[in-house]
């Protein structure tokens, strides 16, 4: 379990986090989301050890992070933000030297990294320089020293930032094959990614935690949580369907012919919507449900919270 207890920093006379509290239990994957300047980084640095709070506590598998700073650094593996390697080595030699670190020699250190390297197809470019390579492979190197010795908590600041469609599907997998029996922390500003792969997400704005749950459990708090979308061939009857039971209100989308329809808190309001069509007559191109738009709780919470 990782513990987060009051932990705040204070830089002069700016509060970067401010008495933050939460836990993490094995096999979750935790989505650590705010705005730029929330506190998400200098989160990571003090739960890593890099950076001393200025009060509060926090423990990693029960190792307190500033009294037993290398017991607690053992059992993570970090992704930091820009994933910082060195330029002039070459992938294998900066990931014997991550495994050398860590401890390993020998056969057991060129398992490691040919392992490590696999995990993320780092294959093709392991005698290459680092500098030479793009965006994306130096993240891939990043996140292959972060997994090399097959740590039991997992802390990634932006782990798919600058890859591809088909590698970012990758990394997914490979953090949902590792979460299993891990901890793993996921600071992000890309929000299909909570929904893609975290168990749960905590937001946090100006330093303090405004928000805790499921991905589902902050979608249902969503203005569009089991709201109706429909595409009709024709026009419809904007004025019907804020009439119907339990409807908040009628938007206009940009699309010919297309309409969203609003429920009210705790209202399921499909089968009305779907009567009236049947009633009606009207021919339907498309209709959907919708769970609600993380990135609209998103942005009403963090934009409270600044006020």
């Amino acid at each position: 379990m990782i513990e987060i207890t009051n932990l705040t920093k204070r830089f002069a006379q700016h509060t970067a986090v401010d008495n933050l509290s939460f836990r993490v239990e094995r096999g979750e994957v935790l989505g650590f989301l705010g705005p730029n300047g929330a506190g998400k980084s200098t989160t990571m640095k003090m739960l890593t050890g890099f950076l001393a709070p200025t009060s509060g506590s926090a423990s990693v598998l029960g190792f307190d992070i500033q009294k037993q700073t290398l017991k607690a650094q053992q059992q993570i593996g970090y992704l930091p933000e820009g994933a910082p390697c060195y330029g002039d080595m070459t992938v294998r030699g900066f990931l014997e030297f991550i495994a050398e670190i860590r401890g390993f020699r020998g056969a057991e250190k060129r398992e490691k990294v040919i392992s490590a390297a696999a995990k993320v197809e780092l294959g093709a470019v392991l005698e290459q320089s680092i500098e030479t390579l793009s965006k994306g492979f130096k993240r891939r190197v990043g996140l292959a020293q972060a997994i090399l010795h097959d740590p039991q908590v997992l802390i990634l600041d932006e782990p798919t930032d600058g890859l591809d469609p088909n590698q970012k599907h990758q990394v997914r997998e490979l953090i949902q094959g590792l979460a299993k029996d891990k901890i793993v922390i996921i600071s992000t500003h890309i929000l299909e990614e909570v929904s893609a792969v975290c168990t749960r997400a905590v937001i946090i704005a100006g330093g303090k935690l405004v928000a805790d749950g499921t991905p589902f459990e902050l979608e249902s708090r969503s203005r569009y949580h089991q709201a109706v979308t429909l595409v009709g061939a024709d026009a419809l009857d904007e004025a019907a369907l804020a009439a119907l039971p339990g409807v908040a209100g009628v938007e206009r989308n940009e699309r010919e012919h297309s309409l969203t329809v609003l429920a009210q808190p705790g209202a399921v309001i499909f089968s009305a919507v779907n009567e009236l069509i049947r009633e009606r007559g009207w021919s339907i191109k498309e209709l959907d449900v919708e769970r609600g738009r993380l990135d609209e709780v998103f942005r009403t919470l963090t934009r409270g919270a600044a006020q």
